[in-house]
C-alpha cells in the first residue's frame, strides 16, 4: 500500500481456547462478565449518542444518516433487551423520519423506503395493525417504478433496486410471515437480472460475465454500490425464478468478480482500479465476503469459503480504519464481516476477532453519531455481539 488508512492491528491474534476464556467458552456463550461489559459499554455509548443527536440534521430522514437508522437501532436494542422504553424510541424517531420524507428515493438506506419499513415493523410490534398496513401500502406503492426502473434506475443497493428490495426482506423478516408476497421480491430481482444482462451486453462483455453493473458510469465492485452487494440478493434463496438462470447468470458473474482480487486477497472499488487501498463495507474485502458465502453454501464450492476467509486475514490486517468507527466506513462495519465467518465455520477465531473489536477506543466525535457513519452503528454492532450467531450487518445481510 502506498498510502496509509488503517492504524496498525495491536492486538494479539487468536492462538487457542485460553486466549478467549474472558469472552466466550467453547461453545460459542460469552461470560457474564463480558456481556455485561459489552451492556455497560451501550449504555454509556447511548447517553453520548443522544446528546450529540441534539445538532442532526432535523430533515435527514433516512436510515444512513438520518431518523429512521436511529429508530431502527432502538429496534434492534428493544429485540436484544427486550425493555419497551426501546421500542418506544424508535417509535419517537421514526414519525420524526416519517415526517421529512425525500420524496425522491425508494430505498431502504437513503430514500423514503427505510422509514416507512421500520415505521410498519414499530407499529406491529405495538400491535397498532392499521397503522403498519399503512406504511407496507405506501411501501408497496414503489413497486412497479422500481420495477420498470424509469430514467434509468440504477441497480445497487443504496440508491437502486436492491435498496428498495431489502425493504420488502426487512418486513418480512421482521413480521415472521411472507406479509409481502414472494412474486413482489421475484418481480424486483428478474428486473435486477435484465439491467445486468443488458449492460454486459452493451459492455459486450458477455463472454466473461453475463451480467455486469454500474454506478454513475463505473462498475462498483464493492457491497454498497457494486457487484457483490447486488449478487449477494441475486443467490438468496428463492428470490429468483429458476435456478439455472442462478447457475448461468449469476455464478459465471461472481467467478468474473472473484478474478478481480488483489494478491493480498481484498477486491478494487471499481473494475479496472489497480490501487489496493480500501478496506471497507463499502468498498473491498469487509462488504465482498458476504458475496462470497452466499456463494459457498448455494453453490458448495470450497473456493468461495477459502476468498471469504483470505477477507478475513485482509480485515484482521487493515481493518481499524482511521476514518471511522462506523458501519459503512469504519472499524464497527468491518468487525460484521468476522461474525459473518463465524455464522458460517464456527471457528472461534473469528468470534475472538470480533470481540477485539470491543476494545476499540471511540474518539469524542462531535459530529458522527448516526446509523452507517457514526456511534449508531457501533452500538447496534456491540447488541450484536450479545448473540453473535443471530448477529446481521444492518440494513443488508439477509
Amino acid at each position: 500500500m502506498s498510502e496509509q488508512r488503517a492504524f496498525k492491528n495491536p492486538y494479539p491474534d487468536y492462538t487457542g481456547p485460553g486466549c478467549a476464556q474472558d469472552f466466550f467458552d467453547m461453545q460459542g456463550n460469552l461470560t457474564q462478565h463480558f456481556a455485561n461489559c459489552i451492556s455497560s459499554k451501550i449504555s454509556e455509548l447511548l447517553a453520548v449518542m443522544e446528546n450529540g443527536l441534539k445538532n442532526a440534521d432535523p430533515r435527514d430522514c433516512t436510515g444512513y444518516t438520518g431518523w429512521a437508522g436511529i429508530a431502527l437501532l432502538y429496534l434492534h436494542l428493544h429485540s436484544i433487551f427486550g425493555d419497551f422504553s426501546f421500542l418506544q424510541k424508535a417509535l419517537d424517531y421514526v414519525s420524526h423520519s416519517l415526517r421529512s420524507l425525500t420524496q425522491r428515493w425508494v430505498t431502504f438506506l437513503c430514500g423514503d423506503a427505510g422509514p416507512l419499513a421500520v415505521a410498519a415493523v414499530v407499529y406491529h410490534r405495538l400491535q397498532k395493525p392499521h397503522e403498519a398496513e399503512e406504511c407496507v401500502n405506501r411501501l408497496l406503492h414503489f413497486h412497479q417504478s422500481v420495477v420498470q426502473g424509469k430514467g434509468r434506475f440504477p441497480d445497487e443497493l443504496l440508491y437502486g433496486r436492491v435498496g428498495y428490495l431489502y425493504s420488502l426482506i426487512f418486513i418480512n423478516q421482521q413480521f415472521q410471515q411472507e406479509k409481502i408476497p414472494i412474486q413482489y421480491i421475484q418481480q424486483i430481482c428478474d428486473a435486477v437480472l435484465d439491467s445486468g444482462q443488458n449492460l454486459s451486453q452493451k459492455n459486450k462483455i458477455q463472454e466473461q460475465t453475463p451480467l455486469m453493473y454500474e454506478w454513475y458510469q463505473e462498475e462498483y465492485v464493492g457491497a454498497a454500490h457494486g457487484l457483490s452487494g447486488i449478487y449477494y440478493y441475486l443467490m438468496q434463496p428463492g428470490f429468483v425464478v429458476g435456478e439455472d438462470r442462478v447457475y448461468h447468470l449469476v455464478k459465471p458473474s461472481v467467478n468474473y468478480m472473484c478474478q478481480l482480487r488483489f494478491p493480498s486477497g481484498n477486491y478494487p472499488p471499481w473494475v479496472g482500479d489497480s490501487r489496493d487501498l480500501l478496506v471497507h463495507w463499502c468498498h473491498g474485502s469487509p462488504g465482498v465476503i458476504y458475496m462470497l458465502i452466499q456463494a459457498f453454501k448455494v453453490f458448495g464450492v470450497g473456493q468461495y469459503l477459502e476468498d471469504a476467509l483470505h477477507c478475513g486475514e485482509v480485515i484482521w490486517q487493515r481493518g481499524l480504519l482511521e476514518k471511522g468507527y462506523g458501519l459503512c466506513h469504519g472499524a464497527a462495519g468491518n468487525a460484521y464481516g468476522f461474525l459473518a465467518l463465524y455464522k458460517i465455520t464456527q471457528d472461534p477465531k473469528h468470534l475472538y476477532r470480533a470481540c477485539m473489536k470491543h476494545y476499540i477506543t471511540i474518539p469524542p466525535c462531535l459530529s458522527y453519531f448516526l446509523m452507517h457513519e457514526g456511534m449508531a452503528g457501533t452500538i447496534y454492532f456491540l447488541a450484536d455481539l450479545l448473540q453473535p450467531t443471530r448477529a446481521k450487518f444492518p440494513a443488508f445481510e439477509v
